[in-house]
């Protein structure tokens, strides 16, 4: 086996473009073999570096240096200075914010994913072997309780309770269930996970197996990961032949196996009981609760599920106790939360950030603040089932408590940035739609309530509201929190609920004035040419569907605003910006 003195990990970050991590892998080992270093370095197309956006990042480890819009012009000197030499080149360097702490990220960016090798040598699978040696279940829960971590997928239950009730049936069968099926819009930090340390989950599924007397387990994945599921099939593979799973796992009395069932996309199979249906073979749809999936779940049996996150925080509460990661987070809420931050953002990527951050330190200190250099207006947080947190609580300390006092959740991790240029009414109204969209329809409240909520914001937003709508849209929204049978249902309308409760001024402006503060509402929308900007060009004129701009280049233009459409294109084609949007 070769001995590497450095490993270089390099992914492209460009969110937007193709990925050129392949095409620039195979030019570093080029440049490598050219430079006689081949046996010395390995190279690593990581899952994840922990920036984004930011072109071609390479990561030199051990002397953990950080570079950023590489291009292949660079890696000769790259290699002769930083490989060769350990001197950093500061032109492409770059440095993470410190405020961030890395525990379900610790091995991202940093081991091959796809060698289990690597992760061995950064003490994986001790915390399995500690567990299956020298602790009983029972010591494992106590462990957990000691831990006080919540469920990362967003209703933050103790996870040490789970388990314990899954332990108490008596079956003769349970299982463990990891839920991938990660459906907001804008998230990805499971997937990330999943990609680029796989064998922390394995093995956090597998101490969950031994505590509540499980012997098999189930990753669910949506299809569309095919990385994650390429290299979680093969952390599977390599951890059967490595003896730690299957039969007499590491010589104990204790067999645990796994296997992956795809999702196709569904958001409602983010949802425990429709997750099982699906597992299952059936339609993918919630059932009422209780009982809840820990007494009767997969196939009636006892079933605990945890999310991606949530299981890659266990292998290192047994490696460094329960009570080192409670010292970290607050009261209520301990260890650190994974966020996606995307939107009107300086530096969008992944974060890890220690539970009790406030929401300024991560937006402005992390990520560098607005993208627009505008005011930020709000944040968005907990997906489609969050809530918008206005500018003015930025310094709100982050967790679960806090988060739900403002009309919010945690969620799975999703962040998104809004500037002053968002219209919260539009925001709101594109949620509530993808909530409609993703609905089961098994039960009215959410089937038809969700539908119903949706018509009212677009009534609203077309300029045809009535003052009444917000008293109507909080009826419904309080209808589909009690009645609803599952999460989605629930909190579809929170939304619509903290935008209504923080931006109320907002949603009177285009009701009774007709108006979209922000210009984003097209209907709400009036374009008038500026006559002193206007260089008589014409082109408004012929990007105008509608035939609403008659003129000539002599006479000069207007707009016609009976016969205005509120298209825009003549706002986007004037390059002399002599069209006024209001």
């Amino acid at each position: 086996m070769a001995v590497y003195t450095k490993t270089v990990l390099l992914k492209d970050t460009n969110l937007a473009q193709e990925d050129r991590t392949r095409d620039f892998y195979t030019t570093f080992l080029q440049k490598l073999g050219e430079s006689s270093l081949s046996e010395l370095v390995q190279v690593v197309r990581a899952a994840d570096v922990g920036v984004y956006n930011q072109g071609v990042v390479i990561k030199v480890m051990p002397d953990n240096v950080m570079y950023a819009h590489v291009k292949d012009s660079d890696i000769p000197r790259i290699i002769d200075a930083t490989i060769k030499e350990g001197t950093p080149l500061v032109d492409l360097q770059i440095k993470r914010a410190g405020k961030q702490l890395r525990i379900v990220l610790r091995n991202c960016g940093t081991i091959d994913p796809e060698n289990i090798r690597d992760y061995i040598g950064v003490d994986g699978y001790l915390a399995l072997k500690k567990v299956l040696l020298e602790m009983t279940p029972e010591k494992v829960i106590e462990e957990m309780k000691k831990s006080g971590l919540r469920g990362r997928g967003g209703a933050g239950f103790p996870t040490w309770m789970k388990w314990k009730f899954a332990r108490a049936v008596a079956a003769d069968e349970k299982y463990v269930i990891c839920n991938g099926d990660e459906g907001d819009p804008g998230a990805y930090m499971d997937r990330s996970v999943l990609e680029g340390d796989p064998h922390s989950v394995i093995e956090g599924m597998v101490i969950a197996g031994f505590a509540i007397g499980a012997a098999k387990g189930y990753f669910y994945i949506r299809a569309e990961y095919p990385l994650a599921v390429e290299r979680i099939q093969k952390a599977i593979e390599d951890a059967r032949s490595c003896g730690l799973l299957g039969k007499n796992i590491l010589g104990s009395h204790f067999s645990f196996d796994l296997e992956v069932r795809l999702g196709a996309g569904a958001f409602v199979c983010g949802e425990e009981t429709a997750l099982i249906a699906s597992i299952e073979g059936k339609r993918g749809t919630p059932r009422p609760r209780p009982p809840y999936p820990s007494v009767k779940g997969l196939w009636g049996k006892p079933t605990v599920i945890n999310n991606v996150e949530t299981l890659a925080n266990i292998p290192y509460i047994f490696l460094k106790g329960g009570d080192h990661f409670a010292k970290v987070g607050t009261a209520t809420s301990k260890g650190t939360k994974v966020f996606a931050v995307t939107g009107k953002v300086r530096n969008s990527g992944l974060v890890e950030v220690p539970m009790g951050i406030t929401l300024r330190e991560i937006v402005y200190d992390i990520c560098g603040g607005t993208s627009s250099g505008k005011q930020l207006k709000a944040v968005q947080t907990g997906g489609p089932s969050g809530g918008v947190i206005p500018a003015e609580y930025l310094d709100t300390p982050v967790d679960y408590d806090n988060l739900q006092k403002l009309g919010s959740i945690m969620g799975s991790g999703g962040m998104i940035i809004m500037d002053e240029d968002d219209c919260l009414v539009d925001i709101a109204k594109f949620y509530l739609g993808f909530c409609v969209e993703e609905s089961c329809g098994k039960c009215s409240p959410c089937r038809i309530g969700g539908t119903q909520m949706l018509k009212v914001l677009e009534r609203i937003t077309e300029g045809k509201g009535r003052i009444e709508d917000l008293a109507m849209l909080k009826r419904i929204a309080f209808a589909m929190q009690k009645a609803s049978l599952c999460a989605l249902g629930q909190t579809a309308a929170n939304p619509v609920l903290s935008t209504i409760r923080y931006f109320e001024a907002e949603y009177k402006e285009h009701i009774l004035n007709k108006k979209c503060p922000s210009h984003k509402c097209s209907k709400l929308a009036s374009y008038t040419i500026i006559q002193e900007k206007c260089k008589k060009c014409g082109l408004c004129q012929k990007q105008c569907p509608a035939g609403a701009i008659p003129g000539s280049r002599e006479e000069g233009y207007t707009i016609k605003q009976d016969k205005c459409v509120k298209c825009g294109q003549c706002f986007e084609a004037c390059k002399f910006k002599a069209i006024l949007k209001e």
